[in-house]
């Protein structure tokens, strides 16, 4: 059981101040999610990637979104965090045909950090993909990587900007990039095809071997505005 606030731990009368602290009775075994749910064991960490989709994959000619998966794979990313995009649709579909990556679903964007938070600690590496209109509900978990260390990419579809119909897009699209940078990423904006691939090569360079989180801005103009 998880206590999150100061009291008296059941039982024992010490006092458990502020922090998340595990209590379980004494005598009583402690299962894993695993054990209590009937999974089976997780694969070792270090397994021999299987599967590939690249030369399978449907990808749709000069669709540079096939660059970026070619990264994740050169990378060894084995989860891919996101919320559906029709900017990132190819490469989440892509994602889901292969079989040694993990695609993971969110109902918010802010899920996605404790997700990667956990890949770390659980030995795998993992990128966030995620809507510029997204960007805002994670503000608040930014404070995670900072304080906890662990290495971050999120790459991020642009709405609010050129050709834009929908002006509610607009004030949190204007806005991405000075909040990603207020966060602790160092940003990149990316406004032609042909730069992609090189750009997330380097920034999962940055974030796995040199710590830095980064995060890739895709423009409007690169992915082409929404009419609908």
């Amino acid at each position: 059981m998880a206590r999150a606030a100061a009291g008296t731990q059941p039982g024992t009368g010490r006092m458990t101040g502020m922090r998340l602290r595990m209590w379980r009775p004494r005598g009583r075994a402690c299962l894993s999610c695993r054990q209590l749910w009937n999974l089976p064991p997780r694969p070792a960490v270090d397994q021999p990637r299987e599967g590939s989709v690249a030369g399978e994959f449907n990808w749709a000619p000069g669709d540079w979104r096939r660059d970026i998966y070619e990264a994740l794979r050169a990378a060894d990313v084995r989860q891919v965090a996101y919320v559906p995009d029709a900017g990132h649709a190819s490469l989440i579909r892509a994602c889901h045909a292969d079989d040694a990556i993990r695609a993971i679903v969110l109902t918010t964007e802010e899920e996605g950090i404790g997700v990667l938070a956990g890949a770390h600690l659980g030995g795998q590496r993992g990128v966030l993909l995620m809507q510029s209109s997204g960007v805002g509900n994670c503000v608040n978990t930014f404070s995670l990587i900072r304080n906890c260390g662990f290495p971050m990419v999120a790459i991020v579809t642009m709405r609010g900007e050129w050709g834009e119909f929908n002006p509610w897009q607009v004030p949190m699209g204007q806005g991405t990039e000075q909040a990603m940078k207020d966060g602790g990423f160092v940003v990149q904006r990316l406004e032609r095809a042909d730069e992609v691939g090189p750009a997330a090569g380097a920034a999962l360079s940055m974030a796995f071997d040199g710590g830095t989180p980064v995060a890739l801005l895709l423009s409007q103009r690169l992915i082409g505005a929404k009419k609908f």
